[in-house]
């Protein structure tokens, strides 16, 4: 679909500016405060906001990769079909007309069931089916959903047909249509609780997107959206909300709380910028924080303009937990005033399924479950991720070759088939493992859990040894005597996993005695010290490429050839075609980690 404002500007009751829709109506929480002698009574309203973030597609307390309920170490459970009973409680407790529900974004990217219904059975498709997340989400009755950036991993078009299929908006105030530089989306939502004998309460929920994006799916997006930073549009659009009339401003903000960012000065917005949201921009009672997978139950931060104190909240991620904003407000010369606020959460760990969601969505589940049960081939022996970020194991390779065979198929008969082709790959799960005997669809993907897609670009010989010191950096600098414990030898600098890479198609050490930065030894192709001058073809994944990461050159480097169709897919092709999984058909050890040239293991 084009990306015109038609959808925006009919929802909208002012023209320009954003979406106001009336809430429920009925009884609220509303009582006489205690009078001040020789005063009438003033009437109090409490008010509930529910809120969760990060759903990535889950809706049952189920682990595809795993074929199995969801379980981890700590106990949690999982799900939409949780939180709505969390939030039918919720309602109960509170009055159904005296609560809201919201989303802070990534809502259609992380699951099998999310990418079989954007990829092998999609929503796009004429007489297509309705986007599971959508119809779970309609039935628990969110009231508003800000854009996360995953919501962009498919396209344009795909995002908006889940935006038709919704019962709510999609708000992105910075979502920005690249030519008129207007709103894409609706900027905001508001909902009226009406008040007997008082005015109502106007509650305004302001949705703000991630300015990643501009980088992580630059192939949908560049030249149709921009997406400016958080701050400079809750400073444009909260006075605005407020000369409205709103009574509560929530902000709704797919953005960490940590002021920090992966990108580095590749953009001149802040990725996690929630916190400073709220120490910048007066006029805002509390923030739904969302992306950084985190748990925050209430973090108070002090606007430094008014002094007031905004109050954030992130449930964690994949529907684990719901927050709640509790408002009490206080009715002061016939308008509505925010007199506290408090936010906590509550644990999916501790309620069961909701049977209205598992009935609507089970054949949905069901569909996918055997989907990802398909075998595809049989493996030779067990392959893992168990030590894969301090080993150079077999298993990433396999991502590695077949990276590799694939940008070297597409390259044939141009200029650059002449040219050697590097690989790159991430360990990006601990716990990945393809079996010995049937492989299934669920085994290679839970080895690539991302919908990343293959780029191929043209990089010198110096380009990829900066691009491996800057990897090597993951790992925590060990004196050459020091015992190695490898629960502490990754993750330097709290960087992921992901944001570790191996290069394929050379021969390196890595020397974590030394310093950052002077890391990488005896670095070597085809048997001969490496040529800062030759030139590769450079296979890597989307994210990296567009600077995902802030890792050296890649991002600027030449764009030699893209495809649309995800490394996973390519992946279960080539093990299809195979038949037999072999690691002597793709392993090969290309790097280790030394300390002053004595391998560490």
């Amino acid at each position: 679909m084009p990306l015109d404002r038609r959808k925006f500007l009919k929802k909208s009751a002012v023209t320009g500016a954003g979406v106001a829709v009336a809430g429920a109506v009925g009884t609220p929480a509303a009582q006489a405060a205690e009078p001040a002698k020789g005063s009438r009574p003033r009437k109090r309203y409490a008010l509930t906001v529910m809120g969760t973030t990060d759903l990535h597609g889950n809706i049952f307390n189920w682990d595809y990769f795993k074929d199995a309920e969801y379980s981890d170490a700590k106990g949690n459970a999982k799900g939409l079909a949780r939180v709505s009973t969390l939030v039918n409680q919720v309602r109960a407790e509170k009055g159904r007309r005296n609560t809201m529900l919201i989303d802070a974004g990534d809502t259609i990217q992380g699951t099998p069931l999310t990418y079989y219904y954007a990829k092998v059975d999609p929503i796009t498709a004429k007489g297509g089916p309705v986007h599971p997340m959508a119809a779970a989400m309609n039935a628990i009755g969110y009231d508003a959903v800000a854009l996360g950036n995953h919501e962009f991993n498919y396209g344009i078009e795909t995002l908006r047909k889940f935006e038709d299929q919704c019962h709510f908006p999609l708000l992105g105030a910075n979502a920005l249509d690249a030519k008129t530089l207007k709103p894409a989306f609706p900027p905001y939502f508001i909902k009226k609780f009406r008040v007997p004998g008082a005015p109502p309460v106007k509650v305004a929920v302001l949705g703000l997107t991630n300015p990643g994006i501009a980088i992580w799916d630059k192939a949908y997006v560049e030249g149709k959206m921009v997406f400016p930073g958080l701050e400079e549009q809750a400073a444009k659009w909260v006075p605005k909300l407020r000369s409205m009339g709103a009574d509560v401003v929530v902000v709704s903000a797919h953005s960490g709380s940590s002021g920090t960012s992966s990108y580095g000065d590749q953009l001149p917005y802040i990725e996690n910028s929630a916190a400073l949201v709220a120490q910048q921009v007066p006029g805002i009672d509390a923030i739904l924080v969302g992306h950084a997978h985190t748990e925050i139950a209430e973090l108070l931060v002090k606007n430094e303009k008014t002094g007031k104190t905004v109050v954030l909240s992130e449930p964690l991620c994949y529907a684990q937990r719901l927050s709640l904003f509790d408002f009490e407000l206080v009715l002061d010369r016939g308008c509505w005033k925010v007199e506290a606020v408090k936010a906590s959460v509550r644990d999916s760990k501790t309620v069961a399924d909701d049977p209205k969601i598992s009935k609507l969505l089970k054949d949905d589940h069901d569909i996918v479950v055997e989907y990802v049960n398909q075998v595809v081939g049989t493996a030779t022996e067990k392959l893992t991720t168990v030590d894969a970020r301090y080993k150079d194991a077999p298993i990433i390779d396999l991502i590695t070759k077949v990276q590799e065979d694939v940008v070297k198929a597409a390259l044939a008969g141009t200029e650059h088939a002449s040219l050697p082709v590097l690989s790159q790959a991430s360990p990006f799960s601990r716990t990945s493992e393809i079996p010995a005997g049937d492989v299934t669809i669920r085994d290679l993907s839970s080895l690539y859990v991302y919908d990343n897609t293959l780029v191929a670009k043209l990089m010198t010989g110096a380009q990829i040894k900066a691009y491996l010191e800057y990897s090597a950096e993951y790992f925590v600098q060990t004196a050459p005597d020091a015992a190695v414990d490898v629960e502490k030898l990754t993750n330097a600098g709290n960087r992921p996993d992901y944001n570790y890479d191996y290069v394929s198609g050379l021969s390196y050490e890595i020397d974590i005695a030394s310093a950052a930065g002077s890391r990488i030894k005896n670095l070597a192709f085809g048997g001969a010290a490496l040529d800062d001058a030759q030139k590769f073809v450079f296979a890597v994944n989307n994210y990296r490429a567009n600077g995902g990461g802030a890792f050296p050159h890649v991002a600027s480097a030449q764009e030699l050839w893209s495809e649309s169709t995800e490394i996973r897919t390519r992946i279960a092709e080539w093990v299809t075609a195979k038949g037999v999984l072999d690691p002597k058909d793709f392993a090969s050890v290309d790097w280790k980690l030394t300390r002053n040239g004595t391998p560490v293991f």
